[in-house]
């Protein structure tokens, strides 16, 4: 007993030492890398690969195995930092994947730039009611959803003072030029907190109007247009349209198979998005009552080019399901690779959603802010008032039809 003892206290005296000296390298790495100096994906990798070699080398030392045994640890702490390797790699690709859609999203943004060829080929002329001054300009900055620039940079083109709006120029502290586009969830906070002074979107989320409400701040909002809602699958996938209850299953979580819906005995990858963007909220209004099932973490896609750049995937061509809006996903980004699906037995076109036809289309809002209470800004404010009474305008919602979307007169 005396024997085996000895030896006990022999390999924990051991382990302590082995740990002092482990411990030097290892337990700085894995604090700065919790403090979030490195990748979630590092510090995991790091993590696990260390308790492994740790374990390795006390066992080794120790001399409790055998010299077989030894070898064999050897391997299996080298087969341990291949996938901890390997599991980097994954982390290092997706976040790859993650600066690409940024570059692509700001390359596309570029693209619809006010006075670019692009809105200058949609025919957004200038206006002939409406000429607003760069002392009126410098206080209305303009902010929104993606999907929706094209629209606001082409009421930029037709009564701002041609100019660059949307790279910084100097004059605000935030970093953004006078017409940005940071998306709607980041739009709707700059509204609320006093950083941009009108933003186009689609109507808030409950989390946000419970923003709004902590803040003490109401919600103004002007409908100025119209769009649909669409879902798409791979171009491979058979169905050609669902109806909105068997959506309506589906997101529940209730219809888990193609094959249940029309397709092929495939299960259905239904994709989300982040919380409280444009596409999202329109879903959960989608639903209504009915509860959305919450999808796996690499199922919900945060930006609105991802959604799609998944669907498309070949590894995904046989069960995947996005959503978006219309032109977003069939002018902005067009790829080749999704094919919209007809709702009700109707397809999502400008003459359906203006004629009512197609089953989920809704309205996008130029939405200002004040405190409760406070007069309306585009009320008191008269730059804003003229501004949004020309959108409201014969000219303005040319420009809404012009620029791809379906205006609400």
């Amino acid at each position: 007993m005396g024997k085996h003892l000895k030896k006990i206290v022999e390999v924990l005296g051991k382990a302590v030492v082995v740990l002092f000296f482990f411990g030097l390298i290892f337990f700085p790495v894995m604090f700065f890398g919790l403090l979030g100096a490195f990748p979630l994906y590092v510090t995991k990798a790091i993590g696990a690969a260390g308790v492994m070699m740790y374990l390795v080398l006390i066992l080794i030392w120790s001399g409790v195995i055998s010299a077989v045994g030894r070898k064999r640890l050897w391997y299996g702490m080298l087969a341990v930092v291949v996938c901890a390797g390997i599991y980097v790699g994954i982390g290092v690709h997706k976040d790859s994947l993650a600066s690409l859609e940024d570059a692509e999203r700001e390359k596309m943004l570029w693209k619809y730039e006010p006075f670019s060829e692009e809105l200058m080929a949609m025919q957004i002329l200038r206006s002939e009611k409406l000429q607003l001054t760069e002392k009126q300009v410098m206080g209305m900055k303009l902010d929104g959803a993606t999907a929706l620039y094209p629209v606001y940079a082409g009421f930029v083109q037709a009564v701002y003072p041609e100019g660059e709006y949307r790279r910084y120029d100097g004059t605000n502290e935030d970093g953004l030029g006078l017409v940005t586009c940071t998306g709607t969830n980041d739009a709707y906070e700059r509204l609320l907190t006093g950083e941009t002074d009108m933003i186009f979107v689609a109507g808030p989320s409950d989390a946000q109007l419970a923003r709004a409400a902590e803040l003490g701040m109401e919600l103004h909002m002007t409908p100025i247009g119209r769009e649909a809602f669409v879902f798409f699958v791979n171009h491979e996938n058979p169905v050609e349209g669902l109806t909105v209850e068997q959506i309506q299953g589906i997101y529940s979580g209730n219809i888990t198979r193609w094959s249940d819906v029309g397709g092929r005995r495939q299960s259905i990858r239904a994709f989300q998005r982040a919380e409280d963007s444009g596409s999202q909220t329109a879903l959960q209004r989608l639903m209504g009552d009915i509860p959305l099932m919450e999808p796996k973490k690499e199922d919900r896609i945060a930006g609105m080019g991802g959604i799609i750049r998944q669907v498309a995937s070949y590894r995904n061509y046989k069960n995947a399901l996005g959503f978006s809006f219309r032109f977003y996903c069939t002018e902005m980004v067009a790829n080749g690779d999704i094919r919209l699906l007809a709702l009700n037995g109707v397809m999502p076109t400008k003459e359906s959603i203006r004629d009512g036809s197609y089953p989920v289309s809704s309205s996008f809002y130029a939405v200002t802010a004040a405190p409760v209470g406070a007069p309306v800004p585009q009320e008191r404010d008269e730059t804003m008032k003229a501004f949004v009474d020309w959108i409201l305008s014969e000219e303005g919602q040319q420009v809404v039809e012009n620029s791809g979307y379906v205006s609400v007169k």
